[in-house]
């Protein structure tokens, strides 16, 4: 595991203002634990800098999880040299939560969905609003607009560059003199400083440099961060802070609920328990066993269209289904899909043969976990199954890959994928396996 050196004086301030927040505002901040495995130096103390971002917003939920893993490891790089605190977007405007009946959806907190406590075994995180709350004013010091060079590139090369904006994503209010865009939905109440576009190519670590030495900013926010890679994709630290991204208790809570009563699944009987802290839970293939049933991830709505080579129709589905249920000798099978109601019951009149699970929450539930929370439990269902198969280049599915891979699944019962009919090979997923 990677060692890493803290200022001792920077390290305890963020603490101290982590301490802060959870005694005034009664928020979950107290759950930020410094990790043993960290080496504390002595150095002059600092105060806490705040590093912020945000994804285009045409992103999804689980291509936004993604994004978070880049800035997360940058954000702990930052700490090995001085405080940074990473400042949590809050969730909203997403392309799949439709539910008309929830409202806007707007400036939902990271803890709606996942465990802050977690989180902070990685990095120190805390909540765009308690960010608010600290801060003097409602506004960023500083804002970096990332984008892609003009003329392209012919060679590959890590580097950053301030140029002019290719969009005009904020505007200048003359009289105030700061800038105005739209902030997570807080565009009204938040504006920031200075905006600058910053062309770049690379990886996520190329801003460090930049953000240590070319800024004194007190916040820095990255936009467009989806911009910049993964330092090292598919590593151990790769795998740390993924680990780290454990689910809601709630929401677990309510997924458990619905595996033991419909799916006759536990996690005693499944061999699926997890340690209270992530940093201690080490698994490997085939530690799990599943709960009795097969779980499929099918994807329909816009991959049915913008990918009609590689999602089947919901007759070829089924017969894959059927097909891997007699294999592995099971009678349940959980779906987790944005199909409509009219296709869920084609594919259940397909599969008469087999008890076919989908989660629907009551609206009272609804209401409280939003559409994010229901994709979050549909993912956890199907991370428990004994056999998972899902669709093709859908981030939806690579998470639930990642979730078996933690819990300890043989790779062959979760790196699997449904086929179009004409698709006569047939290949089948990258096995991204768990690094230690």
């Amino acid at each position: 595991m990677t060692c890493y050196s803290y200022s001792k004086a920077g390290f305890f301030i963020i603490l101290f203002v982590l301490k802060l927040i959870e005694l005034t505002y009664a928020s979950e901040l107290n759950d930020f634990e410094p990790a043993s495995k960290f080496k504390i130096v002595i150095d002059q103390a600092k105060a806490p800098r705040y590093l912020l971002y945000d994804v285009n917003p045409g992103e999804g939920f689980n291509l936004r999880r993604d994004v978070y893993m880049r800035i997360a490891i940058l954000a702990r790089s930052l700490n090995v040299d001085s405080p940074w605190i990473l400042v949590l977007p809050p969730w909203s405007r997403l392309y799949h939560w439709k539910s008309r009946d929830l409202g806007s959806q707007e400036r939902i907190p990271w803890s709606s969905f996942f465990d802050l406590h977690s989180l902070r075994r990685f990095v120190p995180v805390m909540e765009f609003d308690e960010f608010l709350k600290i801060s003097q004013e409602q506004i960023i010091d500083e804002v970096y607009y990332l984008q892609h060079y003009e003329e392209g590139w012919d060679k590959w090369e890590e580097k950053i560059d301030i140029r002019p904006c290719l969009q005009k994503p904020y505007h200048l209010d003359v009289k105030s003199k700061l800038w105005h865009g739209w902030f997570y939905g807080y565009g009204d109440e938040v504006a920031a400083r200075k905006f600058e576009c910053m062309s770049v190519m690379g990886h996520a670590g190329v801003l460090k440099p930049f953000l240590m030495t070319n800024t004194t900013a007190r916040s820095v926010m990255l936009d467009r961060a989806e911009t910049v890679l993964h330092d090292r994709f598919g590593d151990s630290e790769f795998w740390e802070v993924r680990r780290s991204m454990r689910f809601s208790k709630e929401l677990r809570r309510i997924a458990d609920d619905f595996r033991m009563f419909q799916l006759d699944s536990t996690d005693e009987q499944d061999m699926t328990m997890l340690e209270d802290d992530w940093t201690q839970m080490k698994r490997k293939p085939g530690d799990a066993i599943g709960g009795p049933y097969l779980a499929v991830h099918l994807r329909r709505a816009d991959f049915a269209k913008v990918r009609e080579k590689d999602v089947p129709s919901i007759k070829h589905a089924a017969k894959q289904l059927k097909k891997m249920c007699k294999k592995m000798d099971l009678q349940k099978i959980f779906v987790a899909t944005d199909a409509t109601s009219e296709e869920f019951a084609e594919l259940n009149g397909n599969l008469k043969d087999f008890s076919v699970y989908r989660y629907e929450p009551t609206l009272e539930i609804k209401k409280k976990i939003k559409d994010g929370g229901v994709a979050i439990i549909d993912q956890w269902i199907c991370a428990h199954a004994r056999y998972f198969i899902g669709t093709r280049e859908s981030t939806f599915s690579f998470r639930i890959q990642d979730e078996r891979e933690i819990l300890g699944f043989n790779p062959g019962t979760t790196f699997n994928r449904l086929c179009h009919e004409k698709d006569k090979t047939c290949e089948q997923p990258t096995r991204w396996t768990i690094k230690y």
